[in-house]
């Protein structure tokens, strides 16, 4: 049987973002080795159709790049993306859709997600902030990061919009703040640095 990421199998990396998102998320997919041994799950506020915004990132990645769908388990090698107007949370190492109201005019939520990962994957769990125009991320980083997973923010200076690393950033003291074209990287070290813990 294949490892979860809930019992020590290979680390997660959250990433949350929005204005500005598909740009950023394509510099760091690009990146990223083929074979990081993580799964990677991301809130892109948007309006694209399911398959519009994973065939773009897949332009830019070997991964495979899927919506997620319920009750679906994390996987390895995989980009799971949180589909238009459902909040995407995760309960121990699957998926679940939500229609709950929006948060922060947002569904997907940014802190949806990472509160409920925070949870089921404690230390295991890498949450990164990118661009974006509201402060959607804020809390769900800072429960990342009080669950003992990292908290990583795109440098505000390198951001197509600010608002979102930056309120990352006073939302959590010692947060890892790291331009764009080096989030990759940080990504690598942390994975490496993280994979094999058990929550």
């Amino acid at each position: 049987m294949a490892p979860s990421a809930s019992d020590g199998g290979f680390a997660v990396v959250a990433i949350g973002c929005s204005w500005g998102g598909l740009h950023a998320l394509s510099v760091v997919l690009e990146a990223l080795p083929d074979d990081l041994p993580a799964a990677i799950v991301i809130v892109q506020h948007r309006l694209h159709a399911p398959s519009e915004l994973a065939s773009l990132l897949g332009q830019h990645t070997r991964w495979d790049v899927c919506e997620a769908e319920d009750k679906e388990g994390l996987a390895a090698g995989r980009v799971h993306l949180a589909p238009p107007g459902y909040h995407l949370l995760v309960d121990g190492d699957r998926f679940a859709l939500s229609i709950d109201a929006p948060e922060h005019h947002s569904r997907p939520s940014v802190d949806v997600l990472f509160e409920s990962m925070a949870e089921s994957m404690g230390p295991r769990l890498i949450g990164v902030i990118l661009t974006g125009a509201n402060d959607d991320g804020a809390k769900g980083l800072e429960a990342v990061a009080r669950h003992g997973g990292a908290a990583v923010v795109q440098d505000p200076e390198t951001a197509e919009k600010r608002a979102m690393p930056d309120a990352a950033i006073a939302a959590v003291d010692g947060a890892t703040v790291v331009p764009l074209e080096g989030l990759a990287g940080a990504i690598v070290e942390l994975v490496a640095a993280r994979s094999g813990i058990r929550s």
